[in-house]
């Protein structure tokens, strides 16, 4: 007769079913954090582009204002009948405007830089130059004139917009 052993039952009774980890840890975290870095990156990059291209959304605070902000009791007039764009005969592309800031207050303002920005036809920024002032203040009713003139126009400029400058 021959005897056979007894089948050796196995230290734990594990089942199948017991509660494990669910995963196994990774063996690289720096091959994870590094794959992390380059997406990040990637994505700044997209975003940085989009907003070089099509410009800032204008929900965000301050990304539609060229200009700074109303001065009181300063009055700035820039017809567009004064403003001149031509070519001149050596081929390069001239843009002059004049006008007047007039202070209709009862006090002396001090007279703050001009900001004149030339915008295509889909209103992107193409160019941006500011003028100083001819004086540093204006007494009450008293008005100066402002010339500017740039020769370095891109030809894709359409509109001319004149405010004052950002503080």
């Amino acid at each position: 007769m021959r005897r056979t052993a007894a089948p050796v039952a196995p230290v734990e009774d594990a089942s199948p079913f017991d509660h494990q980890p669910p995963f196994r840890p990774r063996r690289n975290p720096t091959k994870m954090w590094t794959i992390a870095a380059v997406a990040f990156a990637l994505t700044l990059a997209g975003l940085g582009g989009a907003a070089w291209y099509f410009g800032l959304p204008q929900w965000l605070p301050g990304a539609g204002q060229t200009f700074g902000a109303d001065r009181p009791d300063l009055e700035l007039s820039f017809p567009p009948e004064k403003q001149d764009r031509r070519q001149l005969p050596n081929g390069t592309e001239y843009f002059g405007a004049s006008g007047m800031v007039t202070n209709t207050g009862k006090a002396v303002r001090a007279l703050p830089a001009i900001l004149i920005v030339l915008r295509d036809s889909r209103d992107k920024v193409v160019k941006t130059w500011e003028v100083p002032p001819p004086q540093d203040e204006l007494a009450p009713g008293e008005s100066v004139t402002i010339n500017a003139a740039v020769t370095d126009v891109p030809r894709s400029a359409k509109v001319a917009e004149i405010g004052w400058k950002p503080d």
